[in-house]
């Protein structure tokens, strides 16, 4: 059974602390732990599951707007999979980039492969669909590289646009670029034009990104669900990319 303050969005409202960080008030911390215990069975449950036969060109059909998935870091396409149905379904082309593997080469770098494949294929009029990591190498794409406008635009889903505050305890480099100070990040913060073209999706409780992934001057969608990997699966979050990537 569902946590019934997931069922109901008006439960939850946003405060500022000290910092400026959103805290959601009203949350147990019994609750957020079985959060993250169910967030970690999810992500571990994927990565089994992306073992499995279903192959990137099982999406590539469809007469839409081309798609292309970028994943977060330690992920492939795989953990995308319940988003690219969805978009899938409804006519969209999706294209998924092996050359990322579980993404763990610096935001540019990745950026930059995306981009070849853009232009190998000669994709246009893009939605990019990016779940953490992904978001940040996805707005490079747009701001640093596309100066033909090949990226019409971007949802995000549970992206660290201002940073991890957990980033500066992370034993690896490739997780330690996820601090706000990080140049990188610090530079996409800056580059607020392209916000206007960016759908940033996000759970009231995320257990990898304490501070939000509201981006301002973006449209921001906060679910009442709490996790980073699992709002991947969650039915509302199915709708909210899909009314982004199909707008009335």
């Amino acid at each position: 059974m569902r946590d019934e303050l997931e069922t109901d969005p008006t439960t939850f409202r946003t405060e500022p602390t000290r910092t400026g960080r959103p805290v959601p008030p009203g949350i147990p911390l019994v609750r957020r732990a079985r959060w993250a215990a169910l967030d970690w069975w999810y992500a571990i449950s994927w990565q089994v599951r992306s073992l499995g036969p279903t192959t990137a060109d099982d999406y590539r059909t469809g007469d839409g707007q081309p798609v292309v998935v970028i994943p977060g870091v330690y992920e492939t396409w795989h953990f995308m999979r319940p988003l690219m149905d969805a978009l899938h379904d409804r006519g969209h082309p999706v294209h998924v980039l092996p050359v990322l593997r579980h993404n763990l080469r610096p935001v540019p770098d990745s950026a930059r492969d995306v981009f070849a494949y853009l232009e190998e294929h000669d994709l246009r009029n893009v939605l990019v669909l990016a779940h953490s990591k992904g978001g940040l190498i996805g707005k490079y794409a747009m701001t640093q590289l596309d100066d033909h406008g090949r990226i019409d635009r971007m949802v995000a889903v549970s992206t660290p646009f201002a940073g991890s505050g957990y980033a500066r305890l992370a034993p690896v480099r490739h997780l330690r670029v996820f601090r706000a100070a990080d140049p990188v990040l610090a530079g996409l913060a800056r580059e607020l034009d392209a916000n206007a073209r960016i759908t940033s999706v996000y759970g009231v409780f995320d257990t990898l990104i304490p501070e939000g992934s509201e981006l301002s001057g973006a449209t921001n969608v906060r679910l009442p669900v709490g996790g980073h990997f699992r709002i991947l699966g969650d039915v509302r979050t199915r709708a909210a990319v899909l009314a982004a990537a199909d707008p009335a």
